[in-house]
């Protein structure tokens, strides 16, 4: 049975370098095993690095709390520039909101706090693929495939989970099944094609006479 409550230290989660490097991510959720809301926190060792990524929640419909912890970010929303100082709170409630943070200090810290409105709260497939990267960036690609395999059985048809398993199974020269995975992975998401050309995980791929690009 699960202790009733926990505490750690932010600091005493190692943190993980994501989305080729451009990111630090603390997995605050798969650490304390959070179930009802997705949570997690990034650090930007050096002023101008990203705190938070550019993206949307468009695909997975969250509302979106960003907490500066320390530091200072510059936040963009949709063209808008937020100057956010450590305290600062961003909610943003349109989940087609594009969203980035770039820190302005040293050390800048930001929590993520995110779920659905109107749903069910799930884990969203983008934490297997950043938890797996620090087997990808240590080189143990016999690792990252192991955990990525496992996230592709529980989201078979996923298109992330699909590339990413491609991607681990080419390092891990699987070509047949890194292709397999590929086209699969493209079949349901079209623009993933713009990513694999030029993704350097699938070089070794692509004098293949079955490259589908």
């Amino acid at each position: 049975m699960a202790d009733p409550w926990t505490s750690i230290r932010l600091d005493e989660i190692a943190p993980i370098s994501v989305v080729d490097g451009t990111l630090l991510w603390r997995p605050v959720r798969r650490t304390l095993d959070i179930g009802a809301f997705g949570i997690n926190a990034y650090v930007a060792p050096r002023a101008g690095d990203d705190v938070v990524e550019e993206h949307t929640e468009s695909s997975l419909g969250h509302e979106e709390v960003y907490l500066v912890l320390s530091g200072r970010a510059t936040f963009t929303l949709d063209g808008d520039t937020l100057d956010a100082a450590a305290g600062t709170v961003v909610f943003i409630r349109d989940v087609n909101v594009t969203r980035h943070a770039r820190a302005e200090e040293d050390g800048t810290a930001v929590l993520a706090i995110g779920g659905p409105r109107e749903a069910r709260y799930e884990p969203s497939p983008w934490e297997d693929f950043f938890s797996a990267e620090r087997h990808r960036t240590a080189g143990d690609y016999d690792a990252y495939l192991a955990e990525l395999t496992d996230a592709l059985e529980r989201r078979p048809d996923h298109p992330g989970a699909l590339y990413h398993a491609a991607r681990a199974e080419s390092l891990a020269n699987r070509p047949d099944e890194a292709l397999m995975h590929l086209r699969h992975a493209l079949d349901l998401r079209p623009e993933l094609a713009d990513h694999a050309r030029t993704d350097e995980d699938f070089a070794g791929l692509r004098d293949r006479p079955d490259w589908p690009l």
